[in-house]
């Protein structure tokens, strides 16, 4: 295992994000490193990582995404994590601007986190806007035609140069939500936080975790699959 790519093993059983977390190992964007190499960057005990992973497989597996059909795997994408991003970024923005205000002078580093997420905010709107107006009907179409048997008029380019985009910008998401959780402390609070202040670094730490699994889906399951269609329309 040590010598499998954190990807891979996430992508086998979703259940191993946690535990990669919890070592602060990436793995959506950084999910092409080796589990070795993974450890040693982050001075984790890989054995006792390795023992995490495996009790986790040794009990009952839960939904296998990457057996989903593409179609379905857009709409899980779409209908969970694009709709909560939607959902919870004006609730976030909310309590930012007002953590901000109270707390700024006293605490500055709510001032950067507050910047901050509303760059992120507007970065994943027009990146989910472009996915669904853009990519995800396109693997759609390549999908439904290839099920129908029919003649492919696309080529590896179709693909390639969006979703290298698309990535790019995934580990831009990825480096603002680190630097909001370095400027947190990893999202601890003040002795004297106020309930929004709770909530804020409560939204925080929850939304940094479900962009992992929402990038990860994509990273390392959906756009593999999207480029290995490309190859299928040039044969």
């Amino acid at each position: 295992m040590e010598y499998i790519t954190v990807g891979e093993i996430v992508k086998s059983d979703i259940r191993t994000a946690a535990v990669f977390s919890k070592y602060g190992i990436d793995f959506c964007c950084g999910g092409g490193k080796i589990v070795k190499d993974a450890c040693n960057k982050k001075n984790v005990n890989i054995n006792e990582l390795i023992n995490e992973i495996n009790s986790l497989v040794e009990t009952k597996n839960v939904v296998n995404y990457n057996e989903m059909i593409l179609t379905d795997l857009i709409d899980y994408i779409v209908d969970t994590h694009h709709s909560y991003v939607l959902d919870t970024i004006p609730v976030i923005l909310k309590f930012s601007e007002k953590v901000a205000k109270v707390y700024g002078n006293q605490n500055p580093e709510v001032l950067a986190i507050n910047v901050l997420f509303n760059e992120l905010a507007i970065e994943l709107k027009q990146h989910m806007k472009k996915e669904e107006d853009i990519l995800f009907p396109n693997i759609r179409k390549v999908t439904n035609n290839q099920n129908n048997s029919s003649k492919l008029s696309f080529t590896s380019f179709t693909f390639q140069n969006p979703i290298k985009v698309m990535k790019h910008e995934h580990d831009s998401a990825g480096d603002i939500l680190k630097k909001i959780s370095e400027l947190s402390c990893n999202y601890t609070l003040p002795d004297y936080a106020c309930n929004t202040f709770k909530a804020l670094y409560y939204n925080l730490k929850a939304f940094e975790e479900d962009l992992h699994i929402h990038i990860h889906l994509e990273n390392n399951i959906l756009f593999p699959k999207a480029l290995n269609l490309d190859c299928k329309s040039e044969s």
